[in-house]
């Protein structure tokens, strides 16, 4: 063979042997993160020829499939769609997948190991393949009241059982209709789509951003529950300890003074019993109680919560909260108020209530109560699992006992959360933007006090005035709502 054909056979054999690598490439090892690229809507296509399974809430389907005449075989549907978006989110053959549509696919789609034997089963009795369902543990009446108090808002609310850590109610506004952007018209999806997008540099929420669970903002004064938490914790202090409570404290090695709500008083002689500076919410006495406790132990309390973790999935991901960078005394009295780098989670707020009404044990949030195969064969239950134990139960009955007079007492700065015939415990927030927008707002509560069945985390973006005023009342509708008290 002559040397232009050599190079000629050896150049057609290096591009053979090329190609064989590439496609072994994309059959083998490239193959799952194609078949999961939400742009693949082949995979969609080929899903809509099966019954796709519902999701469930209190035996209801609020998602479920319905046959078609159409070029695809079903078509997906969302009963109270807004009701229920920032939960079910959407699946759509044209813009993909979102919330459980997109983290319980595997299941929905029939495709999940759980449901192998039925596919095998199918295969022989020649049946039609159908998806799994997924049952949640959400509360209707609760996430009614919940949708309903945040109404016109920016904000969420997230409803805990604290001795089991099911999830009650997961309310994000504002909120869509996933019917339209599930539909089988591609045109119509994408201007529902844009319609509902913000616009760049507006600062509007994207209705599909769950803000329950995705988004963190400066908790306020709902944070000095942990720094009280490592107050009891230590043994140095009771709710009945005297500490110090002036009308502004200068932080150290600073001339930045820091005040009161409203530039008040907390107290005629400058200090006051630790459940009476909670109760009223004073800003200097939590800031100088960080500070006399120490960046560790505040730093390890919340962390004891997740805070400063990297977020879990249930199965939605909830995104880590932080407490931030901490490099003197003075960014430890703002940090000990909910301010400065602090950033929680709606659904960590949650979590923080939740631990002190179940005793100290921090359970760990869970949405899916079962999974169902097509015959609603129960195949898989959600045991509850404790997620921590940040304080004792003695440390939870003195924070329950200083909650409930943030409720209870006259003075008590949570006030507009009580509910006839029902003790309340719970903790204000309200926290400054840093920038011109109105303050945030934030509750955390759970009841009855003595018995809790409900905790819950109520939380308003840009709200104004205080938490007590825009947060607490959602709180109690929340609550009433699962305790069957009515509207009182």
């Amino acid at each position: 063979m002559n040397a232009p054909l050599r190079k000629v056979a050896i150049s057609v054999l290096v591009l053979f042997t090329l190609l064989i690598v590439n496609v072994n490439v994309i059959q083998v090892v490239r193959a799952q993160s194609l078949r999961d690229n939400e742009r693949n809507t082949r995979v969609l296509t080929e899903e809509y020829d099966r019954e796709r399974g519902a999701i469930v809430v209190a035996g209801n389907e609020i998602a479920s499939s319905v046959p078609t005449d159409d070029t695809l075989t079903y078509l997906r549907q969302y009963a109270n769609g807004p009701l229920y978006a920032p939960v079910t989110g959407y699946y759509s053959v044209t813009l993909g997948t979102r919330g459980l549509e997109e983290a319980e696919n595997d299941v929905l789609a029939g495709n999940d190991a759980r449901l192998a034997f039925r596919r095998i089963s199918d295969m022989f009795t020649g049946r039609d393949p159908a998806g799994g369902n997924v049952e949640l543990t959400l509360d209707p009446a609760v996430q009614q009241a919940a949708m309903d108090g945040l109404a016109g808002n920016v904000g969420a609310v997230v409803a805990l059982d604290p001795s089991t850590g099911a999830i009650l109610g997961l309310a994000s506004t504002p909120t869509y209709d996933p019917n339209q952007l599930s539909s089988h018209d591609p045109d119509a999806m994408r201007a529902y789509a844009e319609s509902i997008t913000p616009a760049d540099g507006s600062g509007d929420a994207d209705p599909r951003s769950n803000q329950a669970i995705g988004e963190r903002y400066h908790p306020g004064s709902i944070f000095k529950v942990i720094v009280s938490a490592a107050a009891l914790a230590s043994g140095d202090y009771t709710p009945e300890t005297v500490i110090p409570a002036p009308q502004d404290y200068v932080l150290p090695g600073t001339q930045t003074q820091l005040r009161n709500f409203g530039n008040e008083a907390c107290s005629s002689t400058g200090e006051q019993p630790l459940i009476d500076a909670l109760t009223i919410s004073c800003n200097t006495a939590f800031a100088q109680l960080g500070i006399d406790l120490g960046e560790d132990a505040v730093r390890d309390m919340a962390a004891a919560f997740g805070i400063d973790g990297e977020g879990f999935d249930m199965p939605l991901t909830v995104s880590g909260s932080t407490l931030g960078d901490i490099e003197s005394d003075a960014a430890l009295g703002q940090t000990s108020i909910g301010q400065r780098d602090v950033a929680l989670t709606p659904m960590q707020a949650a979590m923080i209530a939740s631990a002190v009404a179940n005793d100290g044990s921090l359970m760990t949030p869970h949405l899916v109560d079962s999974i169902q195969a097509p015959d609603l064969t129960v195949i898989d239950q959600t045991d509850p699992e404790e997620f921590s134990e940040p304080f004792s139960a003695d440390v939870a009955d003195q924070l329950t006992e200083m909650m409930t007079s943030v409720v209870e007492s006259s003075n008590g700065t949570g006030r507009r959360a009580r509910i006839d015939g029902v003790t309340v415990a719970g903790k204000t927030g309200t926290a400054e933007t840093g920038t011109d927008a109105p303050d945030h707002n934030w509750f955390i509560g759970f009841a009855p006090a003595d018995d809790p069945q409900i905790a819950v985390a109520v939380f308003v973006r840009n709200g104004g005035g205080t938490g007590g005023d825009t947060s607490a009342p959602i709180a109690r509708a929340v609550m009433e709502a699962h305790l069957g008290q009515g509207g009182g």
